[in-house]
């Protein structure tokens, strides 16, 4: 039994190291966003500093522990790239952010690192100290998990999801899963307590971001209706589309009318045979036409 739990246990760490790969790799739409514009506006830098000391962390557990090469691997990594991550925030942010991030640099990774080293090579020995080490790595991978409850109250704040990046909590979420069953599989309540923590904000992310996304779409057409629905400036010519109602002709009009067409073409071949008789049937002819009626 032992042995099978050992086996789920690496898969679900293989599992733990991808899922966890893409975690670290989600922020970079954020950073190119940031790299685009030039600024970092109104992303912070917290998550990404207690990313951080908490990969730090890790490293330093598991090489305690001597049996867990998984979390060396992916904490290595994310001690990488959460370096880089910062290093673009502190280049293109303000001066105010700038020096609120290097202090928490100075405070978390220089002196807390620092500091938990020193004191528990100290003080602590053998399996002791690496306990000491796992308690303090499930309080800050409490607060790697709490961190993005800042970004959270500010979209409660503001109904915008503009801030959130939803791949980072769908992504957190899946990881805290992974990593909930390895730590379970190996008996390593510090790996599996924290996960179940960030399973819950996780899924409170997500759920966030699905009602202020679909709220965010309907303001902004409500705010586009207006826009379309003013009316331009319309030159109305009055004689266009002005369909004038001819008068109808009645049946005795229009026999009048066809009598007075034959009329003429008889004339004009009378006056062709009898030039210079001027009395060759026109008078007659005058005298006999048909009154024609007055169109209205």
């Amino acid at each position: 039994m032992a042995g099978i739990s050992n086996h789920w246990a690496f898969a679900f760490g293989v599992l733990g190291n991808i899922v966890s790969f893409i975690v670290f790799l989600s922020p970079i739409p954020t950073f190119y966003n940031i790299y685009k514009k030039k600024s970092t506006e109104g992303y912070q830098s917290i998550p990404y500093v207690v990313a951080l000391f908490s990969s730090m962390l890790w490293i330093y557990y598991a090489l305690l522990k001597t049996n867990m090469p998984l979390l060396i691997t992916i904490n290595s990594f994310g001690m990488f790239i959460e370096t880089i991550y910062v290093g673009l925030y502190l280049f293109y942010a303000p001066k105010k952010a700038r020096v609120q991030t290097v202090k928490m640099l100075m405070l978390s990774v220089v002196g807390g690192f620092g500091a938990i080293i020193l004191v528990t090579e100290l003080l602590f020995k053998g399996a002791i100290r690496g306990q000491v080490v796992g308690w303090i790595c499930l309080i800050f991978s409490l607060c790697v998990f709490v961190a993005p409850l800042g970004i959270v109250r500010k979209v409660i704040k503001t109904k915008s999801v503009e801030y959130m990046p939803l791949l980072l909590s769908v992504f957190l979420t899946l990881s805290a899963v992974m990593w909930f069953f390895y730590g379970l599989l190996l008996k390593d309540i510090n790996i599996a307590a924290p996960n179940v923590l960030g399973f819950i904000f996780g899924i409170l992310q997500i759920v966030l971001y699905a009602i202020y996304s679909k709220k965010e779409k309907v303001i902004l057409k409500e705010q586009k209706l207006p826009e379309i629905q003013t009316p331009g400036v319309i030159v109305k010519d009055e004689n266009m589309h002005t369909n004038k109602k001819l008068p109808e002709l009645t049946q005795e009009q229009i026999i009048d009318i066809v009598k007075l067409g034959l009329l003429v073409c008889s004339d004009k071949t009378q006056v062709a045979t009898c030039p210079n008789d001027t009395n060759c049937g026109i008078n007659n002819n005058v005298v006999n036409m048909p009154k024609l009626q007055t169109v209205a």
